[in-house]
């Protein structure tokens, strides 16, 4: 009913994270996700707009929410509209009866302008975001786009994914695209950490018949290391791919932009795979890029649980859509206090490794 709508209209279609799964796939009007883990595309299409429908979305993000548009929101719950922005109309209702309803009081617009114009801009945000995974990396600093991007090549049409809460689900949330049939499940509401495992315990004891993918951190793992105890006890065949960028990075980048270098954020870990193989789980360390297809092929195939410890970038960071001028000098603050402490190494590898479109 969305796409339908979106086609009599002519109109761009964005979604929130929990939207992605539904909305993206077989949608030749979507431009991408919104919010803090989203694409400029989707925000600026929002911004540009002169209408945006809010169907069933309790947008959390008011800092990427347009102050001037009009603003029409359909929701079940009365107590989310206009919760997060002010709202020109506001209605309680399921929003696929009432875009039901809707669809035959509307006229079949002609005028395609804008939605191509948002679409060719979507086309160059995804071009940008391509040149993160072409780049691959190099021996233990191995781009986590460029993971994120294999596993979800190779993954199932009907895999559940499972995401931690922290720069790994910027990495899911970019790179592994919809299919119709694939789930993604993360700490949306609350944020916890070290969610990604005990959620796929349980998406393969309801869905033993499909695919379970576990995206961990290894600062959210590291709190949860007696789940795989869990998972060789039940035999479930999880795949728990370990983004090892031995730091807290999405505590780090928010120490950057707000000026200060970042404290006590790096990870000291042990060996997640022989962690593994203590627990009775098949375990690899992937140190080099030319090893990571076949390490992902070799644990989605695998008949049981594996644990792929993968060694990725620890300076690659997740740039939100809209980047404020005070972001802006935070993070340069906080890049020449680096350099005055000696970091200098660091720096320069940072501004390679996040700035690749541009050079």
């Amino acid at each position: 009913e969305v796409v339908q709508l979106s086609q009599q209209l002519n109109a761009p279609v964005g979604y929130s994270f929990r939207g992605k799964m539904s909305m993206q796939h077989d949608n030749p009007n979507e431009v991408g996700m919104t919010g803090l883990l989203g694409l400029p595309s989707a925000y600026n299409s929002m911004c540009d707009s002169d209408l945006i429908l809010l169907f069933g979305t309790d947008f959390p993000y008011q800092a990427f929410m347009p102050e001037k548009n009009k603003i029409a929101q359909i929701d079940l719950a009365p107590e989310r509209l206009g919760r997060r922005a002010r709202v020109d109309l506001g209605l309680c209702g399921d929003a696929k009866e009432t875009i039901k309803a809707l669809l035959p009081l509307i006229k079949v617009r002609d005028d395609r302008d804008f939605l191509d114009e948002q679409l060719k801009y979507y086309e160059k945000v995804k071009e940008n975001l391509e040149t993160y995974v072409k780049d691959s990396g190099s021996e233990n600093n191995i781009q986590p786009e460029f993971l994120a991007s294999v596993i979800c090549n190779q993954a199932n049409d009907d895999t559940i994914f499972t995401v931690d809460t922290g720069m790994t689900c910027v990495w899911g949330a970019r790179f592994i695209k919809a299919t119709g049939k694939r789930k993604m499940l993360g700490s949306f509401n609350h944020g916890s950490m070290a969610n990604a495992m005990p959620m796929a315990i349980g998406a393969a004891l309801s869905h033993p018949e499909r695919q379970v993918i576990a995206m961990c951190g290894d600062g959210g793992i590291s709190m949860l290391l007696g789940d795989l105890a869990t998972i060789h006890q039940y035999n479930l065949p999880v795949k728990v791919i370990v983004f090892n960028n031995r730091a807290l990075g999405m505590v780090r980048l928010e120490m950057q932009v707000d000026g200060l270098p970042d404290n006590e954020t790096d990870m000291i870990n042990p060996d997640f795979a022989k962690v593994a193989e203590a627990m009775g789980i098949t375990g690899e360390n992937i140190h080099k890029t030319e090893d990571v297809e076949a390490a992902i092929k070799r644990a989605l195939s695998y008949d049981g649980p594996y644990l792929l410890n993968v060694f990725t970038n620890p300076n690659a960071l997740a740039m939100p859509p809209k980047v404020d001028a005070g972001q802006v000098i935070g993070m340069a603050k906080s890049m020449t206090k680096l350099m005055l402490g000696g970091r200098v190494n660091e720096v320069l590898d940072t501004i390679r490794s996040n700035y690749k479109h541009i050079f």
